[in-house]
C-alpha cells in the first residue's frame, strides 16, 4: 500500500513538471507572436503600433533586424529645434546708375575743316577727339553741340566757316568714333545753309547712326527725347533762341539773320529772349509728356546768352530759374563760346526741388584762337568743359541727381607737321601726366595750365556748392533708409 502511494506522488511531480514547460512553452511562443505583430513586415502597416499608438504616444516599434532584401538604417542625430529667425529688411539702396556727358560747340571754322582733307579728297576728323574719346566712351550717354549744317558740297554750297557754316560730313563719322550718342542740332546756325541744308543736317546725322535733339524733320515729330539710360528714363529737350528784328517778317523763325520757311516754327524748338513765355508753356507740356511717358529725371540743353561774355545775362538767369520752377533737374547752356559759371538753383514752386545750371560748357573745338579774336584776347574762347551729370536709381523706384561733374578742356592747335587741333581734357587728377599723355612740351603744358586756371576760376564756386549739396542729400537718404530699418528691426 505503501508502494501505491509513493508511485502515485511521483507519477502527479511528474505531471505537474510536465504542465509546468508547456505553460512556459506557451507563454514564450505568445510573446513571439506578440513581438512580431508588433514589428510587422517594415512596410508600415502594424496593426497592434496602431492601436497602441492612441494610448502610448511615445511608444517606438523596435527595429527589424537587416535581412538579405532590407538594408541596415544608418543612425541618425536627433534633430534639435531651433526658434525662428527673422532677418531684418533690407535698407533701399542704389540699384543702377546713368552718366550723361556733354561738351560745347562743335564750330567748324574753315581753318578746322581743311586739317582734316585727305589726298583723296574726303574727310577724316578723328583726330580732333583723340584724347577725348576715353571720356567720351566712358559715359553712358554724351552729346555735344553741333554749331554747323551739313548741306554737302553741292546744292549751290560749299564748305564754309564763319559766318554761314557748312561743314563735311565725315564730322559725324569723327564724332561717332569718338564715342557720341547725340547731337544737339539746335543753335543760331542750323539754317546757314538754308531749307537745303537745314535738313540735311537731320538726315545725315541720323543716317550715320546718331541722333538728334533740338530739330526735327516733320512737325509730327517729338519735340524732345525720352532715353532709357543703365534702366533710368531721362527725358531731354534742346532749345535756341532766335531772332525776330522788328523790321523783318514777324510771324516768322530767324536764326543767324536769316528767315526760316514757313512752317519752320514747327520744326525746330526755338524761343525768343524777350518773351519766353511761350517756351516755358511748351516745355511745361512737354515735361508732362515725358513723365507720363515715364521719365524720371529732366534735362534741358540750351542756345542763349551773348557771345564772349564769362557771366550770365538777365536773360539766361531768369529762363533758368523759370526752368527750376517748372521742375527741370539739370540745365546745359551752350553760345557764348566761352566757359560760364555753375549755379546751383532752389525752386520757387518746390523749395525742395534744385536745379545745377552750367550757363555755358563753351567752345570743344573751333579756330578762335587768343591772337585772332581782337574782341576777347583773354583765351577764353579756346576753353570748353567736359560736363557729366550722374543720376542714381534706388530699389524703391526712386530717381535722384547724385552728383555734377566737370573737366575742363583746351584745343590745343599744333603747327609742327601741318595744322591740328586737339581737344586737350584737362584732368585736374592727372595734371602730372599731361606732358605724356597728350605728348606736349613745356611751353604747350604752360598755355594748358594757364587755360585749367581760367575755366576753374569761372566754374570752380558753384561747381564745389552743387557737389556739395549733392553729396549731403546722398549721405541723408543712406541715413534715412539706414534709420528706417533700425526702426522695423526695433518695432519686431
Amino acid at each position: 500500500m505503501k508502494k501505491f502511494f509513493h508511485s502515485l506522488a511521483v507519477a502527479l511531480k511528474t505531471v505537474l513538471v510536465l504542465l509546468m514547460v508547456l505553460v512556459i512553452i506557451g507563454s514564450g511562443l505568445l510573446l513571439w507572436l506578440s513581438i512580431d505583430m508588433i514589428n510587422g513586415n517594415g512596410d508600415g502597416n502594424n496593426p497592434v503600433a496602431q492601436l497602441l499608438e492612441p494610448l502610448f504616444p511615445q511608444y517606438e516599434p523596435a527595429k527589424t533586424t537587416a535581412s538579405a532584401t532590407t538594408q541596415p538604417t544608418e543612425p541618425t542625430e536627433p534633430e534639435t529645434t531651433e526658434p525662428p529667425t527673422t532677418l531684418p529688411p533690407e535698407p533701399e539702396h542704389v540699384v543702377t546708375r546713368a552718366t550723361i556727358a556733354a561738351t560745347g560747340d562743335i564750330l567748324m571754322h574753315m581753318p578746322v575743316i581743311d586739317t582734316a582733307r585727305q589726298s583723296d579728297g574726303s574727310y577724316n576728323f578723328d583726330y580732333i577727339f583723340q584724347y577725348l574719346s576715353e571720356y567720351s566712351w566712358a559715359a553712358d550717354y554724351a552729346l555735344a553741340n553741333l554749331e554747323t549744317t551739313l548741306c554737302g558740297n553741292t546744292n549751290g554750297y560749299q564748305y564754309s566757316g564763319y559766318p554761314q557754316f557748312n561743314c563735311p560730313d565725315e564730322i559725324v563719322d569723327g564724332l561717332k568714333n569718338a564715342g557720341f550718342d547725340m547731337l544737339m542740332t539746335a543753335n543760331n546756325h542750323s539754317y546757314d545753309t538754308g531749307k537745303t541744308g537745314y535738313f540735311r543736317t537731320i538726315e545725315t546725322v541720323r543716317g550715320k547712326g546718331l541722333e538728334t535733339i533740338g530739330t526735327t524733320l516733320t512737325p509730327e515729330e517729338p519735340k524732345y527725347a525720352l532715353k532709357n539710360i543703365n534702366g533710368i528714363y531721362v527725358g531731354m529737350m534742346c532749345y535756341t533762341y532766335e531772332g525776330r528784328p522788328e523790321q523783318y517778317m514777324a510771324n516768322r523763325i530767324y536764326l543767324n539773320g536769316i528767315p526760316m520757311h514757313e512752317g519752320g516754327e514747327n520744326v525746330i524748338n526755338s524761343f525768343l529772349p524777350s518773351n519766353p513765355d511761350p517756351m516755358y508753356t511748351e516745355v511745361a507740356g512737354y515735361i508732362a509728356e515725358m513723365k507720363a511717358q515715364g521719365a524720371e529725371a529732366i534735362v534741358m540743353f540750351i542756345h542763349w546768352g551773348v557771345e564772349y561774355t564769362t557771366t550770365p545775362v538777365q536773360h539766361q538767369t531768369a529762363i533758368a530759374q523759370a526752368l527750376c520752377d517748372l521742375g527741370v533737374d539739370v540745365i546745359v547752356g551752350g553760345h557764348p563760346h566761352v566757359v560760364e559759371p555753375v549755379q546751383l538753383l532752389t525752386s520757387n514752386v518746390d523749395p525742395d526741388h534744385k536745379t545745377v545750371c552750367l550757363y555755358s560748357m563753351g567752345n570743344a573745338v573751333s579756330n578762335q584762337r587768343a591772337n585772332v579774336m581782337t574782341s576777347q584776347p583773354s583765351g577764353h574762347t579756346e576753353d570748353g568743359v567736359w560736363f557729366t551729370m550722374t543720376f542714381s536709381k534706388y530699389s524703391d523706384g526712386t530717381v535722384y541727381l547724385e552728383d555734377v561733374d566737370l573737366i575742363p578742356t583746351w584745343v590745343d592747335l599744333r603747327t609742327t607737321n601741318g595744322r591740328r587741333y586737339y581737344i586737350l581734357p584737362l584732368d585736374g587728377s592727372r595734371m602730372d601726366q599731361w606732358q605724356e599723355l597728350f605728348e606736349i612740351g613745356d611751353v604747350t603744358l604752360a598755355a594748358a595750365k594757364r587755360s585749367y586756371d581760367r575755366t576753374m576760376a569761372i566754374v570752380g564756386d558753384g561747381l564745389t556748392q552743387s557737389k556739395q549739396y549733392l553729396a549731403d542729400q546722398y549721405e541723408l537718404r543712406e541715413a534715412n533708409y539706414l534709420a528706417a530699418v533700425m526702426e522695423l528691426m526695433y518695432a519686431a
